[in-house]
């Protein structure tokens, strides 16, 4: 797998400064004390140990890491960067000045010492510095897994947010066909009910769903919609149900007289109200629908209440309600407040969302 963009500017720029540190040091050694001189050939003493730990990196990094990070190998890993570091042990032995060929000069000068009785231990096979080496290498490893699973981590992620981003998109969608449709199904019962009761009234309501039914053909498919066209299809729908019922059905709206240019999802609202028509209406006794909406420090909040008839509507309800249910939490999460208050007499939906 490729490495992204970011993770090789941070590797660039980390060596960058490690190979740079040795020139910063002098030049302020320099400049605070007259007597040092500036040496090249101490900056390529440290350069030379710096560029071995620079190829065991590039080794890690490339071929070692991606095991562990990306194939989840990890014992292949294991086993092959414990020789690593093996080997690398084995060189900074062997590499020491008391380890070479030739005797060091303290040896050489121990010849013309009388023998002491208790002679000095042999050097360590394992000294300090190997050990401090060592330390680093496994530091610069674990580093670069640190930075490499960070990076892998944060694909993921964003691979899993674009996944559920179209999954979301879905869902959406299907529950916008499930809604329209059982938004249409009642409307036009009302109308065929009016046919034959007042021709007139008819065709006002026909005039009335046309209106929505543009807005539901035009604006039912987006993602959001401003609050005034979703305010407007409210007002086309009570306006509709109102020609249909008489002076006992007692209907108020309430909605802000300067409408904030925000967003809300289209036809959110619609099913409570739909809910309250259908359930809360009585031909019998006096009933009642009042509905409120108040758009407030950046939030919508939706009040609807209505009676409840004595002999309930026979007909299977709660699609409507479970589909906003869902679309409300794939919108907003837990962003959003729905409170229903079920009453003998009354039922109050009351709903608080973030505009958009």
């Amino acid at each position: 797998m490729k490495q992204s963009r970011q993770e090789n500017i941070i590797y660039l720029a980390v060596w960058s400064l490690l190979f740079a540190a040795p020139l910063l040091s002098m030049y302020v050694r320099s400049v605070g004390d007259a007597g040092f001189m500036f040496s090249w050939h101490d900056a390529f003493v440290v350069w030379r140990h710096f560029a071995l730990y620079l190829i065991l990196f590039l080794v890690h990094n490339f071929l070692l890491a991606p095991l562990l990070v990306y194939q989840h190998r990890r014992t292949a890993y294991v086993a092959v960067v414990f020789s690593l570091l093996v080997a690398f042990t084995l060189y900074q032995c062997n590499t020491r000045p008391d380890r070479r060929g030739h005797k060091p000069d303290c040896e050489r000068v121990e010849r013309h010492r009388p023998q002491l009785d208790n002679p000095p231990p042999p050097p360590p096979i394992v000294g300090e510095h190997d050990i401090m080496a060592i330390v680093i290498l496994i530091l610069i490893f674990g580093a670069n897994l640190g930075i490499k699973g960070y990076f892998r981590t944060r694909d993921d992620q964003k691979r899993l947010a674009e996944l559920e981003k179209e999954n979301l998109e879905q869902q959406l969608e299907y529950l916008r066909y499930q809604i329209n449709p059982h938004f249409f199904m009642n409307t036009l019962n009302n109308i065929h009910a009016l046919v034959d009761i007042d021709p007139e009234q008819a065709k006002d309501t026909i005039l009335e769903l046309s209106k929505m039914m543009r807005f539901v053909l035009y604006e039912g498919n987006r993602q959001s919609v401003p609050l005034s066209r979703e305010l407007d299809f409210i007002q086309h729908y009570v306006s509709l149900m109102q020609l249909r019922y008489t002076e006992k059905v007692k209907i108020t709206l309430t909605i802000p007289s300067q409408v904030p240019d925000r967003h809300v999802p289209p036809l959110i609202l619609i099913t409570f109200i739909e809910n309250a028509f259908k359930h809360g209406i009585s031909y019998q006794s006096t009933s009642f629908i009042e509905i409120v909406v108040v758009a407030k420090d950046g939030h919508l909040r939706f009040v609807c209440r209505n009676s409840k008839t004595e002999n309930p509507n026979p007909e299977k309800g709660g699609v409507g309600l479970a589909n906003v249910r869902k679309r409300l939490y794939l919108l907003f999460g837990h962003r959003y407040t729905l409170n229903i208050q079920d009453t003998p007499n009354e039922y109050e939906v009351e709903l608080t969302l973030p505009l958009l």
